[in-house]
């Protein structure tokens, strides 16, 4: 199965959301505090080539985005493919 990391944020009810569709599809991934101010958020900014907002997800090493891309990933049904391409 792929990997999987989500930068989030305490508070964040995209990021909540995100997780939350990760856990019913029993994907393990990685979660990565990353408030506003961080290294992990600097982190999280570059590895997305300047995603500044949280949810930020990769699977593979590769940005998907947010929760509004995950989602639509999922709807169409190119998320299951992405997560067992590894």
């Amino acid at each position: 199965m792929a990997k999987v990391e989500i930068y989030t944020q305490a508070g964040c009810p995209f990021c909540v959301q995100a997780v939350a569709l990760l856990k019913q599809k029993g994907v393990p991934f990685q979660e990565i505090d990353a408030p506003r101010g961080t290294p992990e958020r600097e982190e999280a900014i570059k590895r997305s080539g300047g995603g500044q907002t949280v949810p930020q997800i990769f699977v593979d090493d590769q940005s998907l985005g947010g929760c509004r891309e995950l989602m639509q990933l999922d709807h169409g049904g190119a998320l299951e493919f992405l997560l067992q391409r590894s």
